[in-house]
């Protein structure tokens, strides 16, 4: 004899709730962590800074409404002191904080703890009593993507209905009320488990500020150019660079400005590249080399300090990354009369990523492959170089020695930077301002595991040897410098490359 219609809908009822919960459990096991913050708007935030004649690495460590970590970390040969940091909101009111961060006297991370009240566009300044460096940060909000409020709510609704499927096959008379809250219950978990399926393999939204300009009523929004018309160009005009000098305290003092080829108004909407602002790099009259990254002082202002001991002409290359653009190499030239050269040296090795003269010194000869050795001290690296053929890809290995102990700086594992075809009879810093070829490679450091943070100056087990790919388009001769980093101190492997002319192809 068959139980009433009642009790076989109560038990039907009971096992579909129990596939039911279930086909949740796996299916919320099974769904990937939602990453809507993304790595880079929700990370850790890197920018390298030359504040005076200290090179320290500003780390933003991840940034949310509350305590806020800052990490300044120090390179060899930078004085110990104190730094004043202070967080200030940029496009609404909220609360400042400040800190200070004591530097020893042993190169490495030194941290100091604020207060961020929102989420937003902030402003990080970091000052050490005579200049102020203006960093701009973004404090993060959680964004959640539709695709996850349908997983959200899906999963949440199925949850109810099940209680309530449950509670009605149990109490109820008769069995067919049992099947509304069945029936809601499978369309729930439908929507929750689509949610899901799409949380996961749809393209996730684009970091906070990388493409519109940040505010903190935007920053949650994971497509906020859905807004605007579908027309809209993000792309943002090319920027013009002028460059002017004067003396200070520690040596001469570089000023960039930056502004807007077509409105004239200050830039201020640079991204940070490869952990900085903005990449300085300058070619001085005797071919000395610098790579500095200026603090941003005001709008589209920066400056650094440099000792530039030679009147003459400067070649100056910056790299910035612009809001709605891609990586742009701005050039000038710098002319310094004597009453602007400092004597003052504060460029030397140990206190920042600075390179002695490079000399032609065993370049390699046409057809073969040779070694490139440095001069001035740095005997313990050289580089060595494949056949450098015009349009044909070069290998060039900077050999540091020693151990596999060597740091990451500027988010890679080694810089290379060429200039040339130089002519001959031509001081090097007039002839490296108008030459066709300005390069900044890299060599990368592995990548790490999917959502992983990837590793700061604080790691120290890579290299030594550290090889880069580069195509040198023109022949002739070029400077190359190759940098990397060991115990906090940036090392730079200067040399000459003679590149021959192609045969046809």
């Amino acid at each position: 004899m068959q139980p009433p219609l009642n009790v076989r809908l109560r038990g039907a009822c009971l096992m579909v709730g129990v596939l039911c919960a279930s086909l949740l459990g796996l299916l919320v096991m099974a769904a990937p962590n939602a990453r809507a913050d993304g790595a880079v708007s929700g990370g850790d935030l890197t920018v390298a800074q030359s504040l005076g004649a200290r090179e320290l690495t500003v780390i933003v460590r991840r940034s949310e409404p509350g305590p806020l970590r800052v990490d300044v970390v120090t390179h060899a040969g930078t004085a110990a002191g104190t730094l004043t940091l202070t967080a200030t909101p940029v496009d609404q009111g909220g609360e400042n904080s400040s800190g200070t961060v004591e530097l020893g006297p042993t190169p490495g991370p030194y941290s100091a703890t604020l207060r961020v009240d929102h989420a937003g566009p902030w402003e990080l300044s970091v000052s050490d009593g005579e200049r102020t460096a203006r960093i701009p940060f973004l404090v993060a909000a959680r964004v959640v993507t539709p695709w996850e409020r349908a997983a959200y709510g899906g999963f949440s609704v199925a949850g109810v209905l099940l209680l309530v499927a449950l509670g009605t096959a149990v109490i109820s008379k008769r069995g067919w009320p049992t099947v509304i809250p069945v029936g809601a219950l499978i369309v729930a978990l439908s929507v929750g488990a689509t949610g899901a399926v799409l949380s996961g393999r749809a393209p996730q939204p684009r970091p906070a500020g990388s493409l519109l300009d940040p505010t903190s009523g935007n920053i949650g929004n994971p497509y906020p150019e859905r807004d605007l018309p579908m027309t809209t160009n993000y792309s943002r005009p090319p920027v013009n660079l002028t460059v002017g000098a004067g003396k200070s305290g520690q040596g001469t003092e570089v000023r960039l400005s930056l502004t807007d080829s077509a409105t004239g108004r200050p830039v201020d909407d640079l991204l940070v590249t490869d952990d900085a602002l903005l990449h300085l790099m300058v070619v001085g009259p005797d071919g000395r080399f610098w790579h500095r990254h200026p603090i941003r002082v005001a709008p589209g202002e920066y400056r650094v300090e440099l000792g530039l001991g030679e009147s003459g002409d400067y070649a100056v290359a910056a790299e910035i990354a612009r809001r709605g653009g891609g990586v742009q190499l701005l050039r000038a030239a710098l002319h310094l009369g004597a009453d602007l050269v400092s004597r003052a040296d504060t460029s030397a090795p140990g206190v920042g990523p600075a390179a002695q003269t490079p000399t032609d010194t065993g370049a390699p000869t046409s057809g073969q492959p040779g070694t490139a050795t440095p001069t001035g001290g740095m005997n313990a690296a050289s580089l060595t170089v494949t056949e450098a053929v015009a349009g044909e890809p070069t290998t060039l290995t900077a050999a540091f020695g020693g151990s596999a102990d060597l740091q990451p700086w500027l988010g890679m594992l080694g810089h290379l930077i060429a200039v040339g075809p130089l002519p001959e009879g031509v001081p090097t810093g007039t002839a490296a301002a108008a030459v066709p070829v300005w390069a900044h490679a890299h060599a990368m450091l592995p990548l790490p595991a999917l959502g992983a943070q990837p590793p700061d100056e604080t790691v120290a087990a890579y290299g030594p040897n550290v090889a880069f790919t580069f195509t040198f388009p023109q022949p002739g001769r070029y400077l190359v410098w190759a940098q990397a980093e060991r115990g906090y101190s940036v090392m730079t492997v200067p040399a000459t490359v003679d590149v021959r002319a192609g045969g046809p192809r």
